[in-house]
């Protein structure tokens, strides 16, 4: 079974990797795909629902996400860049101040992808915060569960 792994390569920066069985455009897809990315993106054992997403694909689109919660919790910002089955790229907007950036890159590896997920923290005290808080904890679980959906998608 493949495992991510998830490392801190500076002071701002953590990146996390994972093998996941599927062609790299499955894997693309359920990133840029929202009837896809809601059956993945939600770690099982938060017990959050996504109540919706809108992804706007494409480099200058947007997205936004909307969490169970009260009050809602929503999650946005804008694509960077979007390379088809390569690299994504997308600001963190939603908190106060500069958020993070997040960066995915798609290997092709066979019959296999290599992901990497690369969020860079605007600070240092930005980073040990999203550390401290849980949020950064839930990417293993996560990319599991990706990788379940693109095994099934292939099938």
């Amino acid at each position: 079974m493949n495992q991510a792994k998830a490392e801190r390569t500076s002071d701002c920066e953590l990146v996390v990797t994972r093998i996941i069985n599927g062609p790299v455009h499955l894997v693309f897809e359920a990133w840029i795909k929202p009837e896809l990315f809601i059956r993945w993106w939600v770690p099982k054992s938060c017990g959050a629902v996504l109540l919706s997403c809108d992804l706007d694909a494409r480099t200058g689109g947007k997205y936004r996400l909307v969490f169970e919660a009260e009050p809602p919790m929503e999650f946005f910002g804008r694509y960077i860049e979007v390379t088809p089955s390569s690299r994504l790229v997308w600001t963190n907007e939603e908190g106060a101040g500069e958020g993070p950036v997040t960066t995915v890159t798609f290997e092709a590896r066979g019959e296999q992808t290599l992901l990497t997920v690369h969020d860079r923290y605007p600070s240092k005290e930005a980073l040990e915060e999203a550390i401290a808080s849980g949020s950064t904890e839930g990417m293993p679980e996560t990319l599991a569960q990706l990788d379940e959906l693109v095994a099934s998608l292939a099938a």
